[in-house]
């Protein structure tokens, strides 16, 4: 693992835009490489395998989905020169280079892995007689009763399978009680029953067997059909395009809209057929027939059709040491000994860098809004933030409190949209104020305002971040938060929500780059400037760190600047179009990706300008619907302390990073550094933590 490893070469594209799928591909090929890496604990290579089943299904439900749907017809971007089919032909070939590799380590690497450290998964030959009869037991116990197979006839049609469920297909011998020749028969998997079971230790000398529910019904699958034989069968999983689309011109009630569409994602249009390798052709091409696929669109895997369920493993496995270290997140030195957070941050700024530092402030922000008296209004913009949340029962408090509560909440947040409608009716049951947002726009940005009655009339306090207000994804993912009470930012903030809730013109903004407005033309305005900077002979550098880089314009004025001498680092953690490295275009300009224990999920945009060190926390990428068709603010930090906190903490260190990084080059593809594994150098997660959180024996 020492040496430089290279992302498949038709992953790359001979274009000076990188293409997004290609790009996103070669996401998920570094995702796998954590799976492959010896140095991660063996549950957190399996967790990373997981991930990559995860993040391939949205792949397909989304982007495969359209690219299908636009080859169909032979339009829409993305097609190139090569025609759209030609495109998704491509896409789908190396889409199945990466199963093909998921698989491969599943089954020579970390199933033997996990294997040697008494972890294993028992097909039905493997397991000896006592574990034979716990799984006959607990199938006619658990199973059975739920399971409705169905014989396929005129009167009995293919069923309706979901989006991603497990099914069976199974064909039998001689005719059916009726004296039919019905031949081919579904089994759906209810969705209630846990797909990993663990047995009992005691019936074998293995120290932790587990069972997959689907080897459970493989073994016992003809007990469904009586006397008649089964002759051949297979677990399969169609994958379906998830993309909800709603004529939002026509939309009189977006909630209502969108609730009424929400059943529909489970049975859209098929994109993807995964069967068990061995699954006969004339089953495989009945399926094909059924879901209206093509020979391109079936995957035939060695291992279970849904990977991401063996995440549950992890969780019922207490082995410390076959996962990360413990880690408790630390708290900012301005919040030490202060329990009053409004007193905080009256006093200075503060700075809250997760997860190496505690989302819990946030979450008390809200609280001590809720239950302090002086406090008269509360505005929170929301995204995603689960079906459980800390932060909106702090809302809800808050209201029957008798507190002026409005929510902006994104009922359109991809696969949310069901928590957010459940989270609006409670809210507005209690009266809350909630609107959508702006009809067409995505409301993205991470704000929080609240309004408290003080000396000398009302005061604002503020918090603004890079991520979702999700207190369980503030475990996982790197993200800046400010808090603050500075009258000139809250006071655009206050603007901003009237915006939203108002659909008034936005007032001026000095301080906030607000999308679709102003922010997409001042970061160009701040890479020109950099550019002439540079072309007038002075220091000249940008840093950037982001999920995603695709917008066009951005990239083009980012190459400009390169060949105007500016110095130019981009920390990219997933699909990146710009081409970084290319003689006289991009020479400048270089671009690493950083994947490790969390999930990169800060914005960061850093311009020198002149040694005044401009630096601004955003939750955009720097993608076209992040700056044209969302709803998105990027704000300064203006504490010097805190802004040297971001650039040695959000920046610096990622660049020093030579331990997870991986670098762009210019023909498209990823390579590792030789002498990655430098001693005595760690990650630049694994500097945080020790930086920031709170002291351990296990770190």
């Amino acid at each position: 693992m020492d040496t430089a490893v290279q992302i498949p070469s038709q992953l790359a594209n001979s274009e000076t835009i990188l293409n997004r799928e290609f790009s996103q591909l070669a996401f998920n090929w570094r995702v796998l490489e954590q799976a492959r890496d010896p140095a991660v604990p063996l549950l957190e290579r399996l967790r990373f395998l997981c991930i990559v089943g995860s993040n391939l299904d949205e792949f397909v439900e989304i982007r495969m989905a359209g690219l299908r749907a636009q080859a169909q017809g032979e339009t829409g971007r993305g097609a190139r020169a090569e025609g759209t089919r030609g495109f998704f032909a491509r896409i789908a070939a190396a889409t199945h280079d990466l199963v093909a590799a998921q698989y491969q380590t599943l089954n020579e690497e970390i199933l033997p892995l996990l294997a040697d450290k008494g972890i294993r998964f028992l097909h039905h030959v493997e397991r000896n007689e006592r574990q034979r009869a716990w799984v006959a037991e607990y199938f006619f116990r658990e199973v059975k009763p739920l399971l409705t197979p169905i014989g396929l006839d005129p009167a009995h049609p293919f069923p309706q399978v979901f989006n991603k469920s497990l099914n069976f297909v199974v064909e039998l011998s001689g005719r059916d009680a009726f004296g039919r020749d019905t031949s081919v028969a579904i089994v759906k998997a209810p969705r209630v029953l846990p797909r990993v079971i663990k047995l009992p230790p005691e019936m074998g000398d293995v120290e932790m067997p587990f069972v997959l529910l689907s080897s459970v019904i493989r073994a016992h699958i003809s007990d469904l059909f009586g006397r008649r034989e089964v002759l051949a069968y297979s677990q399969f999983r169609v994958t379906r395009n998830s993309d909800l689309w709603l004529d939002e011109e026509e939309v009189k009630n977006l909630r209502q809209a969108l609730s009424g569409e929400l059943p529909q994602r489970h049975l859209g249009q098929a994109v993807r057929l995964e069967i068990l390798a061995d699954c006969p052709d004339s089953l495989a091409r009945f399926l094909l027939t059924q879901f209206e696929l093509d020979d391109v669109d079936l995957y035939r895997v060695n291992g279970p059709v849904n990977m991401v369920r063996l995440a549950q493993v992890i969780d019922q496995v207490d082995r410390p040491e076959l996962k990360y270290p413990r880690f408790t997140p630390g708290l900012p030195d301005r919040l030490r000994g202060e329990p009053d957070l409004f007193t905080a941050i009256r006093r200075q700024d503060i700075l809250l860098h997760h997860p190496f530092q505690s989302f819990d402030p946030v979450v008390d922000f809200l609280r001590q809004a809720a239950e302090d008296p002086r406090v008269v209004a509360i505005k929170q913009t929301v995204y995603r933030t689960g079906t459980h949340s800390m932060v909106m029962e702090a809302l809800l408090e808050a209201t029957r409190r008798g507190k002026e509560v409005t929510v902006v909440l994104e009922l359109m947040a991809r696969f949310d949209e069901e928590a957010n409608i459940n989270w609006a009716e409670r809210l507005e049951q209690v009266g809350v104020q909630v609107v959508y947002g702006v009809v067409g726009l995505k409301t993205h940005a991470k704000l929080a305002l609240v309004v408290r009655r003080e000396e000398g009339g009302l005061r604002s306090y503020a918090h603004l971040g890079t991520g979702n207000y999700h207190p369980a994804t503030a475990r996982l993912y790197t993200d800046f938060g400010l808090f603050t009470a500075r009258r000139e930012i809250c006071k655009e903030v206050s603007e901003v929500f009237l915006h939203l809730t108002s659909l008034a013109r936005v007032e001026r903004l000095r301080r906030l780059w607000l999308a679709p407005f102003t922010l997409h033309r001042r970061l160009i305005r701040a890479i020109n400037q950099e550019a002439q900077h540079a072309r007038s002979g002075q220091p000249a550098r940008i840093l950037g760190r982001m999920n995603a880089l695709l917008d066009e314009g951005v990239i083009a004025a980012l190459y400009a600047a390169s060949q105007a001498g500016v110095d130019i680092d981009l920390i990219v953690r997933g699909a990146c179009a710009l081409r970084p490295g290319v003689a006289g275009l991009s020479d400048k300009i270089r671009v690493r990706s950083i994947i490790g224990r969390f999930l990169e999920h800060s914005r960061v945009y850093y311009f020198f300008n002149l040694g005044a060190e401009d630096v601004y926390l955003a939750s955009a990428d720097w993608m076209g619907r992040n700056l044209h068709r969302r709803i998105e603010v990027a704000f300064p930090v203006l504490d010097p302390e805190l802004k040297q906190r971001v650039i040695d903490e959000g920046l610096k260190a990622y660049l020093a990073d030579h331990r997870q990084v991986w670098m762009l080059q210019a023909d498209g593809t990823y390579r590792r550094p030789a002498g990655r594994r430098t001693k005595g150098m760690p990650s630049a997660q694994e500097h945080l933590m020790r930086l920031l959180g709170e002291p351990s024996d296990e770190q």
